[in-house]
């Protein structure tokens, strides 16, 4: 059985796509793995607060060195990890803002990306070396964008900030079974948009 975690990011509620990614996507996985659990994480319509001075005086102790007091800063942020390494299969549903991801799921990154719980470096040492601390997980990411072109080796790969930037993130946390799956030409609307969505929706019912 696996455990799911929908993770939302959108601004929108009725008029976001990606959410529509989503949700198709749990009702396909749903009939096709009946007994699997699912749960929601709102990092887009609730507020995910951004780290803060607190915060980095409480994340960066040692293991061994933690106590009640010194971890006030992080208490959102230990349950937010806590929920995500319960969890194996990802499901993050998140629309391209200005060429990047929304507000809310940078602040939700920067709560789970944290030293000695998702991810180390192998040497202990500052040295560059990462290590992710996240085994045997599986993510996708389910993008919506407005215009096209942001593929590998596409005209505007080079302006992607969305996908390719979470794709390493979670990378460096030890997730490297990652699908993309985007929803290009909402702009454009019409015909080309409507196409996009037929092809894109068949995607996500194949998986």
């Amino acid at each position: 059985m696996n455990k799911v975690l929908i993770i939302n990011a959108s601004v929108r509620k009725e008029r976001s796509h990606s959410r529509k990614l989503t949700e198709l996507f749990k009702d396909n996985w749903k009939k096709k793995n009946p007994n699997d659990q699912f749960t929601y994480r709102e990092v887009g319509l609730e507020e995910i607060p951004p780290i803060n001075e607190k915060w980095i005086a409480s994340a960066f102790i040692s293991p061994k060195e933690r106590t009640n007091e010194n971890q006030t800063g992080v208490e959102l942020s230990n349950a937010l990890i806590k929920e995500f390494k319960e969890h194996n299969v990802y499901v993050l549903g998140t629309p391209m803002y200005n060429w990047s991801i929304p507000s809310g799921l940078k602040s939700y990154i920067d709560q789970i990306m944290r030293i000695n719980e998702t991810w180390k470096f192998r040497s202990g040492k500052p040295d560059g070396d990462y290590v992710g601390l996240l085994e045997n997980k599986k993510m996708f990411i389910l993008s919506s964008r407005g215009d096209t072109g942001y593929g590998e080796n596409e005209k505007n790969e080079h302006m992607n900030f969305q996908t390719t930037y979470l794709k390493f993130v979670f990378g460096i946390m030890g997730i490297k079974d990652i699908s993309i799956i985007s929803l290009d030409n909402e702009e454009f609307g019409g015909e080309i948009f409507e196409n996009s969505k037929k092809e894109i929706y068949q995607k996500i019912q194949n998986i």
